[in-house]
């Protein structure tokens, strides 16, 4: 009969940033500064012994929205082989099927995925890379956590070196301000601090027209920026074809999209150079393998965005070497670290994704509900939620 899944356990955990940070929407009045990453995990246990760990977030709202959704859908995975995951993704996709197929609904669904695909690879005794067929060990990375906009430009110049002591392969600072002259300031004066051989990315957060942005393209071609991200709304895909016609600059955008179609869109387009797909945003594994391979079908870079504990093995795994976000927000959260050295960032050799819940992250949990396999015939199962 083979194994099958007997626990599902999920926790909505509120994770405190150092220093809240502040990137073009807040500058220009959209959004509050982000203090904490709200985290969805899901931690499923078998039959024969074996656990997966997975995990979703927001940045701001939302969370609560996913913490429910797979509330009401995760009894459809008990008594199930945890091995047919595409199976599963299905039959949870068709549980929720009338609040459609992204956003909040498949948001919830990435933590259960991620889970399953942790645990496939555990039962195989492989890091989750090599179960999927990684191309490398390690994979270049580049910091954007010490780049924001509420930090002073001598801050942010000495983060990026440091950073680069600590064995960073690149630096990604944030731009869109309302003066974009100051933009070009901050900039200049970062790739001065670095050097012309340094990797250099900047990302405006969708904060300019496509006027705007073609202009400071333009303005920047000769520093030889790695990429330009999001420099026109998420949803604009004709605009980055436009801007990715027009520039010599690559351009690269994608993290906001929470659909397949929306990605797939960009790829049809040629709209991106580097596509940035991210993992909890587009539902999980499962949806997230169906685009990278379009995108390789397409000669595409994929640099996914964010959760580098997830997309270290992603990126390994994907046919052309690309760069992986270091941003270190959800660290607390984990008992491990990710290996840096030489401007790379190592796959972890252990089974699965290589985490597992710090002893700490109770103090940030807001939340949790366990449901589980019913004991005997005929009886029903039902949450155990607690609250903490």
């Amino acid at each position: 009969m083979g194994d099958r899944i007997e626990s599902v356990r999920f926790g909505h955990y509120a994770v405190p940033l150092a220093q809240a940070v502040s990137d073009a929407k807040v500058a220009t009045g959209r959004q509050r500064p982000l203090s904490q990453i709200d985290v969805l995990t899901c931690e499923i246990t078998t039959r024969d012994g074996l656990a997966g760990l997975g995990f979703s977030y927001t940045t701001r709202a939302g969370c609560r929205a996913q913490f429910a959704h797979a509330k009401e859908v995760a009894g459809n995975l008990l008594g199930q082989d945890p091995s047919d995951i595409g199976r599963l993704y299905d039959v949870l996709l068709w549980a929720g099927a009338s609040v459609g197929r992204s956003g909040v609904a498949t948001q919830a669904l990435a933590a259960v995925d991620v889970a399953l695909w942790d645990m496939k690879a555990k039962r195989a005794g492989l890091p989750l890379a090599k179960l999927l067929g990684a191309y490398r060990d390690s994979v270049r990375t580049y910091n954007t956590s010490g780049g924001y906009l509420q930090a002073p430009i001598e801050e942010v110049k000495a983060r990026a070196t440091r950073s680069l002591e600590e064995g960073i392969g690149g630096i990604k600072i944030k731009v869109g301000q309302p003066d974009t002259r100051e933009d070009l300031r901050r900039l200049a004066a970062v790739r001065e601090q670095l050097g012309d051989d340094v990797p250099l990315m900047v990302d405006a957060n969708q904060q300019w027209d496509r006027v705007t942005a073609l202009r400071f393209g333009r303005a920047v071609e000769d520093l030889g920026l790695v990429w330009i991200e999001e420099p026109l709304d998420a949803y604009d895909a004709e605009g980055h074809a436009q801007l990715a016609a027009a520039l010599d600059t690559p351009i690269a955008t994608g993290e906001m999209l929470a659909g397949v179609p929306e990605l797939v869109r960009l790829i049809d387009l040629r709209a991106v150079d580097y596509l940035q797909p991210d993992v909890p945003r587009v539902g999980g594994i499962t949806p997230y393998l169906k685009v990278v391979a379009l995108a390789d079908h397409a000669h595409l870079q994929v640099a996914p965005h964010f959760v580098m504990e997830i997309h270290v093995h992603l990126a390994a795994a994907y046919p052309r070497e690309s760069w992986v976000e270091h941003i270190e927000w959800l660290s607390p959260l984990f008992e491990e670290r990710l290996e840096i050295e030489g401007g790379r960032m190592r796959v972890p050799d252990r089974p699965g994704l290589g985490l597992s819940l710090a002893a700490r992250a109770a103090a940030w949990r807001l939340d949790t509900a366990e449901y589980r396999a019913p004991a005997a015939r005929g009886s029903s199962s039902a949450p155990s939620p607690g609250r903490l």
